[in-house]
């Protein structure tokens, strides 16, 4: 029970006992309320309501003892709470006890038929009148309920519901929190350790020319630490002779198409063909022609399937795949139509993987007799909870080092009366020789919008940066895939120093020479894409910027933002803040998932249960996976019970 001395604006819900001492109806129309006030030791909360309040007047009794709960809000700096839900204290004994009561949410459809949360706390209570132990029966061994101390099940249903003493709720949801997230992390356990014991996949059992010679003669620098580990982690995958699947998470800039590179080189070596799957036309290019380049010195034919590929081109490539003249093979979805068959795949490799559904990945799995092996790369470092909460059954690596020669990207924040500073060293830098990006927010809701914003923000840089002096290249979604590549294509080149463009360069583009970074209203991006976008600049041996402009309000969350993107440039940093910030449900590619929806568990305040949980669970899979012994039995049956009523959890 709260105490109004307590109460703050970060408060969204609060349940109050006090005595009402005051009560009248104030205003005039559609102005008109019953105003109340509910006094405790500590101090005073207004109570309203505009409706009912002929009926309201009947209840409610001044001098009488009441619990209040409702949404709080606060007015002129005082708390009230309007059309609160409130129920009559004996007093004496029974207004001193602790006095704890559910709260059910309901809607206004459900209370016109008389169900609202009281009535459906009455349901809650007379259905545990007639259920017992048996109806709820208990589904975590006893050996993990004693070393997590925890409460039995059926205890803690009752508990949660109607606790005798806050105690009593706290352990309840302890419980229920713990059987969430050891649930979760079993069934991930079990699909990892069934990969591991009976899944089969191409055994690379050599590490050949291809590989050795790349490695000595045209790997372009010194591979980092955890370059060299990675590599590891797939050579052990590959030669086990079980089916790898592997999630590459590592920060922009960290060298995953090197990695990526030298895995197929792998696959190639010992008689496979592979296939790397990026989600844009873009993004698959620019693979096209960083790994083009890479391997151009070597015996090695890697082509392109994208849609714009035209028929003639395209017959002739599905053939040479088919016969095994093409080794590698990038694209975007139009590799999982059906007639893209290979003579031998042995190696998917999936970027930015969140961009793909479920069913979309798992038709690449099916273009081999025996599953080809997965690397599943993402640019968007994951916090570790996340990780662990959505890809357990993946192994996964992570890069965390940047290659050496790498200059930090320096991040400030400027407001949008610092225009005209800005764009002057836009013009410092371009008369050093170096580009310019200058990236406006895609609004999701109006396309339309979206464009003339743009539109007005490119006539805006232009008067800045007037022709012939020079040239500036835009891309936005509503030009045609073509356009889109000859204006990428322009600013590639050096033809143009200034980019003007919506969030389709987020991931994909490479340009060594593009030193500043200017972000409009970059209170309106989330951390991730922020970061994502500063990703694209600091790839060339010069010192690269990133400039933040925003409006100067700016509400709390855009201000945290904003400070998070100057303090830091480690991606696992942010991703962590992120979280903290959005919570999980929010975090780009992981609503798919299916295993964070949680009705209790909270990743970002039970980092340390998650964690306990994901132990018992691997702990017990080691042991017995197949959960055949007595005391793992009457899991096995719940799980059993369960099935049909989770997504896939078996792909990445």
């Amino acid at each position: 029970m709260m105490k109004v001395i307590d109460l703050t604006p970060a408060i969204e819900f609060a349940q109050l006992r006090g005595r009402l001492t005051y009560s009248e109806v104030v205003g005039e129309k559609s102005a008109k309320r019953l105003v109340a006030y509910l006094r405790d030791e500590t101090g005073t909360i207004e109570l309203t309501w505009f409706k009912g309040i002929t009926w309201i007047q009947k209840i409610v009794k001044e001098g009488e003892v009441y619990t209040a709960f409702g949404r709080l809000s606060f007015f002129m700096g005082k708390p009230q709470i309007v059309h609160p839900e409130i129920e009559a204290i004996n007093t004496g004994a029974a207004a001193t006890k602790n006095f704890l009561e559910p709260i059910y949410s309901t809607t206004e459809k459900l209370k016109s038929r008389g169900l609202g949360g009281k009535q459906i706390g009455k349901l809650v209570q007379s259905l545990f009148e007639v259920i017992n132990r048996k109806d709820l029966p208990e589904n975590i061994p006893d050996a993990i309920l004693q070393k997590g101390q925890l409460i039995g099940r059926y205890d803690a249903y009752c508990w949660i519901h109607f606790p005798k003493s806050v105690q009593e709720g706290a352990h309840a949801l302890r419980r229920l929190k713990f059987e969430e997230l050891f649930i979760t992390q079993l069934r991930l356990a079990r699909t990892k350790s069934e990969r591991h014991r009976l899944s089969k996949g191409a055994v690379f059992r050599k590490v050949g020319e291809h590989f050795n010679n790349f490695y000595k003669e045209h790997l372009p620098f010194e591979l980092t630490g955890a370059q060299k580990r990675v590599l590891k982690e797939v050579r052990v995958d590959t030669a086990s002779g079980h089916q790898m699947n592997r999630l590459l998470q590592g920060d922009v800039g960290s060298g995953k198409t090197i990695v990526a590179l030298l895995a197929m080189l792998l696959a190639i070596d010992n008689g496979y063909q592979c296939c790397l799957m990026a989600p844009t036309e873009i993004l698959a290019q620019q693979h096209l022609v960083s790994i083009s380049e890479l391997v151009k010195d070597m015996p090695l034919k890697v082509a392109l399937l994208t849609g714009s590929v035209k028929t003639a081109e395209r017959k002739r490539l599905l053939k040479e795949l088919l016969d095994g003249e093409v080794q590698i093979l990038i694209g975007t979805h139009a590799l999982i139509e059906e007639v893209v068959q290979f003579k031998k795949l042995g190696l998917a490799i999936v970027d930015e993987q969140h961009r793909f559904g479920v069913a979309q990945r798992a038709k690449l799995w099916k273009k081999a007799a025996v599953p080809p092996h997965v690397l599943v790369m993402t640019a968007t470092p994951i916090p570790r909870t996340l990780a662990m909460a959505a890809y357990g059954d993946l192994d996964y690596s992570v890069m965390d080092e940047l290659p050496p020669g790498r200059l930090p990207i320096t991040t400030v924040h400027r407001y949008d009366t610092n225009r005209t500073k800005v764009m002057d060293f836009i013009k410092e830098q371009t008369a050093m020789g170096r580009q310019a990006y200058i990236i406006f927010p895609l609004i999701e809701e109006s396309d339309k919008l979206e464009y003339e914003n743009l539109m007005q923000g490119y006539e805006n840089v232009k008067a800045f940066f007037p022709e012939p002096r020079y040239w500036i290249s835009m891309v936005h979604g509503r030009q045609t895939a073509d356009v889109k590549e000859a204006n990428m294509q322009r600013f590639v080149k050096g033809d143009t120093q200034i980019m003007v463009s919506t969030t389709v360069i987020e991931v994909g583009v490479n340009v060594p020479n593009a030193s500043v970074m200017v972000i409009e209203s970059a209170e309106k991006f989330g951390l991730s894409q922020l970061h994502q976008l500063r990703g694209r600049v600091g790839r060339g041996a010069e010192k690269s910027y990133c400039i933040l402009m925003t409006s100067t309000k700016l509400g709390a969350d855009a201000r945290e933002r904003i400070k998070i993107m100057t303090s830091t440039g480690n991606g696992f940093e942010i991703a962590e803040k992120d979280l903290e910030l959005r919570g999980p449900g929010e975090i780009e590619g992981t609503r798919q998932s299916g295993s964070l929806n949680f009705r209790l568990a909270d990743l970002v305040k039970d980092k340390i249960m998650l964690e306990a949980a994901k132990n018992f669970a691997e702990e017990l899979v080691n042991e017995d996976p197949e959960l055949d012994t007595a005391e793992n039995l009457r899991l096995k049956q719940y799980l059993v019970s369960m099935q049909g009523k989770t997504p896939w959890s078996k792909i990445s």
